[in-house]
């Protein structure tokens, strides 16, 4: 991507973000991670299976130039089109070439984080061409006008109180806020869509090499519709995702789900190698596979920030995060959210564009214990900090100044005990006007540009009281 472009588009994923919204993010990751720690639990062997997931990733990535070229040799030998793009502006070319090519005027997707971080949506509104999200998810935040706030669950911000009202405002229909009606609702606006799209796209979880398969997982019947209904499809997936062979596949698969929402095995996984080959077949009559770099080969190049592609976009690490959990998704500005987009946006983006993002973190290493191809996050997000305040060859990025005399000041009150009392006690008296219901909003510059989009916790002058109680 473009240095002018991530600028046009670093935040546009923001919104404003209630307690409301907060707690139902946390209901959310607390159910994810109870379901996840009784099926590891039942499974016995979780730990060798993510040593074994973590050493295919690494092996597959340092040998990624062989996987791609195999992979593109056996796409090729199904009866498929592969494609190559550089960047963001690469691959909205290839796609709206093979759109105009078919006189495509209508596009069904299914849900790809990789669409979400070229923006092809706006590309293709752009072109004259309307693109419906089918996931349902994706359907709920492309009718509400934001992006992603979870990297699996795209609408984990809204109760369906809130769904309900946007289905009423959006779409015309008498929507009560129940999950089965509203999805029902979904289900019969999207299907006359799937019947007459001339093109389906999707993305991929993984592509295996061995044979030109591309695996998509999901928990909805859309998936599938989307790649076999429309005569044409095109599957956008970064180049990360391949993996060698079916006997590495058996191992994700494993992991995926589990990890993910705390399921066996999602309700749908599909494998997808080329177009059908007669007319009896399910299946697109065209298959396109565009395989993205957008930055990836450049934290290739990087040994200390490599193992970042391991990663298989299952979520756990944002379910965990104490920062994600509180800050929700949209605060983090980009498609990606959580320790995993802390570590991944200011490589795509550059650390000059996205500089904050590796601050996002308390490094309390929650999200590399939990991580299960076994990514260390933290060290990743401490070498990212480095390059931020001394500059890299993405960009000479320096500490702002007024950073620096916040992190001196802080060190000086933490290193002195009345210093930090008094301005505990201090801090609250100038708090008071701003406190609502144990939050802090509208609160003046600069710290507003945190509460222009989310409210602050107040400020517990409380610890010491606490812990010369317990003592």
């Amino acid at each position: 991507m473009t240095q002018t472009m991530t600028r046009i588009n670093f935040r546009t994923n923001t919104q404003h973000v209630s307690p409301e919204m907060i707690s139902g993010v946390q209901a959310a990751t607390t159910r994810f991670l109870a379901n996840r720690g009784k099926l590891v639990a039942e499974l016995g062997n979780w730990e060798a299976l993510r040593q074994s997931a973590s050493d295919i990733r690494l092996h597959t990535i340092n040998h990624l130039d062989y996987y791609l070229e195999q992979l593109e040799r056996n796409v090729i030998a199904a009866g498929g089109h592969v494609h190559w793009a550089r960047d963001a502006a690469q691959a909205h070319k290839i796609f709206l070439r093979i759109a105009h090519e078919h006189n495509v005027k209508t596009i069904v997707k299914s849900k790809s984080m990789a669409s979400e971080e070229i923006h092809l949506n706006d590309a293709m509104e752009a072109a004259g061409i309307h693109a419906l999200e089918t996931d349902l998810g994706e359907y709920i935040i492309q009718l509400a006008g934001t992006g992603p706030s979870h990297i699996i669950v795209p609408a984990l911000h809204l109760r369906k109180e809130g769904i309900a009202e946007l289905f009423h405002e959006k779409l015309g229909v008498d929507a009560p806020p129940d999950p089965v009606r509203l999805t029902q609702i979904a289900h019969e606006k999207l299907r006359q869509e799937f019947l007459s799209a001339e093109m389906g796209m999707s993305g991929a979880n993984f592509m295996v090499a061995e044979t030109g398969t591309i695996v998509v997982v999901t928990n909805e019947g859309n998936g599938r519709m989307v790649t076999t209904q429309p005569p044409v499809h095109v599957a956008i997936v970064g180049i990360d995702k391949v993996i060698p062979d079916w006997e590495s596949l058996t191992v994700f698969l494993k992991l995926l789900a589990r990890s993910a929402t705390g399921q066996k095995i999602s309700t749908y996984t599909s494998f997808i190698t080329g177009p059908r080959r007669t007319e009896g077949e399910n299946g697109p009559q065209e298959f396109h596979l565009v395989l993205l770099d957008n930055g990836r080969t450049k934290i290739l190049r990087d040994e200390k920030t490599r193992e970042t592609l391991k990663c298989i976009r299952c979520g756990a690490c944002l379910n965990i995060c104490p920062v994600y959990n509180n800050v929700g998704g949209h605060a983090y500005g980009f498609a990606y959210s959580g320790p995993i987009g802390a570590i991944l946006s200011p490589q795509l983006l550059g650390t000059q564009v996205a500089a904050d993002l590796p601050y996002a973190s308390t490094l309390c290493g929650a999200c590399a214990d939990i991580c299960p191809v076994k990514i260390p996050i933290p060290e990743i997000l401490l070498h990212l900090r480095h390059r931020v305040a001394e500059g890299d060859a993405i960009a000479n990025a320096v500490v702002p100044s007024a950073m620096r005399a916040m992190v001196t000041a802080s060190t000086l009150s933490i290193g002195m005990p009345w210093l930090y009392r008094f301005g505990s006690q201090l801090l609250k008296i100038v708090e008071a006007p701003f406190r609502q219901d144990g939050w802090l909003r509208n609160l003046p510059p600069p710290l507003n540009r945190w509460t222009s989009v989310r409210p602050l916790p107040a400020f517990k002058a409380q610890f010491r009281a606490w812990w010369r109680k317990r003592k």
